[in-house]
Order: C-alpha cells, then structure tokens, then sequence
C-alpha cells in the first residue's frame, strides 16, 4: 500500500512537474513574438529621418546652438519624435562646465518631475490588473496619513492628481533637511487641510511619493524593480535608474551646475522620493518614453492606461497664469502625473521637472505622435521655450522667438518648473 502511495506521488510529481514546465517554458510562438518585440523596439529606438515632415531640423539645430551660447547653459541634449517615430536626437555643450567633455544621445541627465508620468503610469498598468483600484483609500496600500484621517476618504487617484487637501509642496523643506519621507508622510496628519481631498488641486512631492508604497504594495517588490520589469526593460530604456549611483555610473553623465554655469552639488534628495522626482535617463530613452506614452508600444502601456493618466481632470489656471506670454495656450489641466493644455486649438500633453542642477521638459500631440523632449544641466529656465517652437513647426504656425534668443532678459513667461510659484522654494525642490 506505502509502496502504491509513493508511486501515485512519484507520477503526480512527474506529472505537476510536466504542467509547470509546460507553462514556464515559452513556446516557439512566445520566442518568436519576443524576438519581433525586440526588433520592433530597436527599430523605434532609431533616428529614422524618413519621418520628417513639418520640423526644420537645420533651422532647430541653429536655435539651440544660438542658445548654447547664452551663459546659463552648460549642457543639453534634446530629442524629437514626429509621425511616431524619432527624428533627431543630439546633444550640445559639456557635461561639466570647462572640461571639454561633450554631451551625446547616450548622456544621462536626471529628469526631476517628469518622472511622475512613470509613477502613475505604474500605477495604472497595476489598477488595470485589477491588482489595486484608483478609487481605493490610499490608506489601503500606503502608511500615509493626512489631516482628521483623510487618508480613508482620499483615493488612490487624488494622490496621482495632487488632489489630496494638502497645502503646495507639503514637507518639502524637511524633506531637504534630511528628514525620512516615509517618516514625513505619517507626519502629514499634523497638518491642516485646505480643502476636502479630491476638490482642489496643490502640487506634492512627499505625498505623491506614496505611489511608490503603491506599487510596491501591489507587485510585492521594490518601487525601483518592478518598475525596471514593467517599463524600462520592455521599453529598451536601457539607461534608466533611480538612484545616484545609477547616474554616476552611467560611461557619460551631466553633473549639476548653477544657473550661473557653477558646479553643484549632486545631492541624493529627490532621489528617496523615487516616484516624485527620481528617474535618470540619456535623452533616446526619454524619446522612447514620449513614443509609449504616444501609444507606439501598447504591448507596454495600452491605450486605457494611456486614457486614464493623460486625461485632463482638473483644471490649473494658476498654470495658465505663469504661462500667459505663451498667448497660444489658452487652457491648462492636471491629469494623473501628466498636465495637458490646449495649444493654438490643439491637444498637447507634458511635464516639466527642476532639481538642483538640473531641468527637463516634455510636450507631445498624442494625435499627431510628434513632439520634443529636453535635458540641461543647469538651474536655468531659458530652454523653457523649445516645446512650444517645436510645437509650432509642427502645426505650421507662424514662428515665434519663445526661447527668447534674440532678446535681452529672462524667457517671457516660462513656467521655470512646477513650484516657481510656491514662496521660499527650496533650491533642491522637484518641480
């Protein structure tokens, strides 16, 4: 009888064993369509001047090497997407003011706050799952706490659209002094709310960092793995990481500088709010970026995802506001990590970013596919302009000197980052 039972157990063993080989092994179909995948994605990753239509790229090229020579710039590399697929991509100036060293395509700059667009882009790949819900209290998934218990009543998705009560830039400053962020968020409750969650708007670092409790909570690893795993990786962004060491190491990397073109300190601040502000990448990588947020890589991030974070939720006029020399936008809004505006009648989705040292920007037309990413190593807001130039070689609109070339003076109106209104910012504060 012992005997039959060990023998029963051995087949089922065999035969368990057989199951789980036959569904971890990949079948000849599942090869083939990585194999495909990879090739489609090299393909995306290439200069591909075929696609030219509207941009004057030597026109472009001679702009930004006017505007390197202003003296608040030390380094830029920029990239183009049009008709969905990369057109340019070069980079201009130094990684580190006077030492010769050229900025390329493969220079790693830190992207500051456009790195909420991969937190809530997480986020929603993880709801659509079914793994977390955006309409959940954040108290579900995080240890925050806000003020008289609003973490049971804020959701998931006030955290993404900086809906959660708070005043601007809550806890930034202690954040800058060297305080725990975790620590900080369970210490927003001895705050005061200036609204009920979810009915105005006033933008965050420490707390939206919480999406990284989030994800972390929903994929049972670190905000930083799963992240690599479920974006950068099948995305190609080879260069991509979210510490200070990643940035370093890279063979080519920017170092911080002033708006004054002096070297700064390259602290590691924003990088332990890693949802907030913490993502490195060359500037091919922020260009494949732009192109799955286009919605050229919906085997990565589909098209409901896309719908869900880029549309536009509520609207921001102190936005407009700062940005009202820019007479074409006539709109602005806050979607899930992602703002959004109308531009001469037209849709356009993006983000700016500013930590110590270092800005970028990107701004896209979904419909269009086309649209222009940027990273500088300065704390200067002078490459402001560049969305809205290549924005209007896109639409053929009549040109217009945004990036203030050919004028003495700061750019006119530049929303330099997104805390330029907030009073006594902290100079390492992620915009």
């Amino acid at each position: 009888m012992i005997r039959a039972l060990v023998g029963l157990g051995a087949v089922a063993f065999l035969v368990g064993a057989g199951v789980m080989a036959t569904r971890t092994a990949p079948t000849t179909t599942e090869a083939e369509d990585a194999k495909a995948t990879s090739v489609a994605r090299a393909q995306l990753a290439r200069v591909t001047p075929a696609a030219r239509q509207n941009i004057d790229y030597q026109a472009l090229d001679a702009r930004l090497q006017r505007l390197m020579q202003k003296a608040s710039m030390v380094g830029l590399a920029v990239g183009i997407v049009e008709n969905g697929r990369i057109t340019f991509l070069r980079g201009y100036g130094e990684t580190l003011a006077g030492s010769g060293e050229q900025v390329t395509p493969e220079t790693v700059f830190r992207w500051a706050s456009v790195s909420k667009g991969v937190a809530s882009t997480m986020v929603a790949k993880l709801a659509e799952q079914g793994k977390i819900s955006l309409g959940a209290p954040v108290a579900r998934y995080s240890a925050m706490r806000l003020p008289a218990g609003a973490e049971q009543s804020a959701r998931v998705a006030d955290v993404l659209s900086h809906r959660l009560g708070l005043y601007r830039n809550a806890y930034d400053n202690k954040l800058e002094e060297g305080q725990d962020p975790a620590f900080l968020r369970q210490t927003l409750a001895h705050l005061n709310l200036i609204c009920p969650p979810g009915s105005c708007w006033s933008y965050q670092n420490v707390a939206y960092d919480a999406a990284a409790e989030i994800v972390s909570r929903g994929t049972g690893v670190t905000y930083q793995e799963s992240t690599a795993a479920m974006l950068f990786r099948p995305i190609g962004m080879n260069s991509a990481s979210m510490t200070r060491e990643g940035l370093m190491s890279a063979r080519s990397w920017a170092r911080p500088h002033s708006a004054g073109g002096r070297e700064a300190e390259l602290n590691d601040i924003y990088y332990r709010v890693p949802a907030a502000g913490g993502v490195n990448s060359n500037i091919k990588d922020l260009s494949l970026w732009m192109l799955a947020q286009m919605g050229a890589m919906p085997d990565v991030v589909s098209p409901r995802v896309l719908q869900v974070i880029q549309a536009p939720l509520v609207q921001t006029p102190g936005e407009r506001r700062r940005l009202r020399n820019f007479d074409r936008v006539t709109e602005a809004w806050y979607g899930y990590g992602w703002r959004s505006y109308n531009y001469a009648g037209q849709r356009v989705v993006g983000h700016r970013g500013g930590v110590r040292g270092f800005r970028s920007m990107i701004m896209f037309d979904p419909a269009r596919k086309s649209g222009v990413v940027a990273l500088w190593n300065s704390s200067t807001s002078q490459p402001g302009g560049l969305e809205f130039e290549v924005m209007d070689m896109v639409y053929r609109l009549p040109f217009r000197d945004w990036l203030n070339i050919d004028e003495a003076g700061p750019p006119p109106g530049v929303a330099e980052d997104e805390s330029a209104t907030n009073g006594g910012e902290g100079a390492n504060r992620s915009r």
